[in-house]
């Protein structure tokens, strides 16, 4: 049997799930070609445009790459990039994109606060403590919205996932930034959405960029308004307010706010979320203050995106755990606890630019931006450098890993260097600047010395 004949289906989601299947029995190998769309086509008794369709729902789910005229084939499994330390490396590794540890809370002596008290199935899903200081905290960024109700998840990523979940349906278009935040690629890729990139530059979203998003059909867009992750860029006002502009005539489509710096950000929050926007949800993690194992967030949204949310909620984990949930109140009402988060946003900052200082004055010119990275643009591509500092001892993240269509993005370093010594923090600055004169010579052709 041919694989046209293996194929079946009459519809783009039949042929589309008939491979799925292929491949999920290994019938169907990673790299194997597909029949050409005008071949599957006439096997199938159907229109071209239906195989067309069939095969774009597989390449945004991943299933397949198109080559062009190379042909559409089976996608090998490569591994996912992820945030966090790699696995397995005796290098330095400074692509984590983590906080330091030393500069997260210790938790006891909240603990020890607050107390024992049993919580069973119907009580209210929101820790009454955590509801009350969560809701001025949340209403505050959003003094435009009518009305706000709020939603605790175990994570930014789980409730960006679900509120996509709620709103769209496989191959719904949503507005990325790119480059990327790695964790909201992944979750529009794996959800079989499509992303439509919209391009950031040093104010964040650019207006051209969202206003081609909304044309192109976006029922979603997810958007950091400060320290947005590779690039450290924060909405100015200006940028928001001509954001906000554009999204005025569009009230329905779903605006996702991830603010996951936000007690740790030295800049002002500036939301897209204007005063009629009917369709919002203001996302706030305490991963990067009280530490990636909290796994809480915040979500204020209009309260139908809420009730939504609450349902998509309630088939698995009905809610995050109250434990949890008073052991951040009660750290997030210690006054010695938020002087330490204001004392390590203030220290991320610092390191950044005292470590960008260093970098312009070995020859790489770069600009700190707002949270725990740097983005560095060099004058030659990312990965022959990091190849170069591999050499070196050091383990740096490439900027292709955050494309969706910025190719430019492949010229930066992601480099999470807020922990390094005065030391070690010179000795990474000229072994960059060793990098990219040795990846220079070789893409010149020449033998590096």
């Amino acid at each position: 049997m041919t694989i046209g004949n293996a194929i079946a289906g009459t519809t783009a989601t039949e042929i589309a799930d008939s491979v799925r299947e292929l491949v999920e029995r290994d019938t169907l190998a990673p790299g194997e070609l597909l029949p050409p769309v005008r071949t599957l086509a006439e096997e199938l008794g159907v229109n071209r445009n239906t195989v067309v369709a069939a095969y774009k729902q597989l390449a945004q789910a991943g299933v397949v790459v198109s080559r062009g005229r190379g042909g559409t084939r089976v996608a090998r499994r490569a591994a996912v990039a992820q945030e966090g330390f790699a696995q397995g490396t005796v290098l330095r590794d400074i692509g984590t994109g983590n906080p330091d540890p030393d500069l997260i809370p210790d938790p006891t002596p909240a603990l020890a606060r607050i107390g024992r008290r049993t919580v069973l199935y119907g009580e209210p899903v929101i820790d009454r403590g955590l509801e009350d200081w969560a809701t001025g905290w949340m209403r505050d960024a959003l003094p435009a919205a009518p009305e706000v109700r709020l939603t605790i998840t175990g994570g930014a990523s789980d409730a960006i996932e679900r509120l996509l979940a709620q709103a769209l349906t496989r191959d719904d278009a949503v507005a990325l930034e790119d480059p990327c935040f790695l964790s909201s690629m992944n979750i529009v890729r794996l959800g079989g959405y499509r992303p439509v990139p919209v391009p950031v530059d040093a104010e964040g979203m650019t207006v051209a960029g969202l206003r081609a998003a909304v044309d192109a059909g976006v029922r979603a867009i997810v958007c950091t308004p400060r320290a947005q992750n590779p690039t450290g860029a924060s909405l100015s006002p200006a940028r928001a307010a001509a954001l906000r502009e554009v999204l005025a005539d569009h009230p329905y489509v779903l605006v996702i706010e991830d603010d996951h710096f936000s007690l740790l950000s030295a800049q002002p929050f500036h939301s897209l979320i204007g005063p009629g926007h009917r369709r919002f949800a203001l996302v706030r993690s305490v991963s990067k203050f009280l530490g990636p194992d909290m796994c809480l967030a915040v979500t204020a949204s209009d309260p139908d995106t809420a009730q939504r949310l609450a349902t998509r909620l309630s088939p698995g984990t009905t809610w995050v755990s109250h434990l949890l949930q008073r052991l951040a109140v009660a750290q997030l009402t210690d006054a010695a606890v938020t002087d330490g988060i204001r004392a390590a946003g203030a220290h991320y900052a610092a390191r950044n630019a005292a470590f960008a200082r260093m970098l312009s004055a070995a020859g790489v010119p770069t600009t700190p931006g707002d949270g725990l990275s740097l983005w560095v643009r060099l004058p030659v591509a990312a990965r022959e450098v990091t190849a170069q500092l591999m050499r070196r001892g050091w383990l740096a993240r490439p900027g292709d890993e955050f494309i969706l269509a910025d190719t430019d993005a492949a010229s930066h370093l992601r480099l999470t260097v807020h922990d390094l010594s005065d030391s070690d923090a010179a000795r990474l600055a000229s072994d960059i600047h060793a990098a990219v004169e040795a990846a220079r010579h070789h893409e010149s052709g020449m033998i590096a010395p």
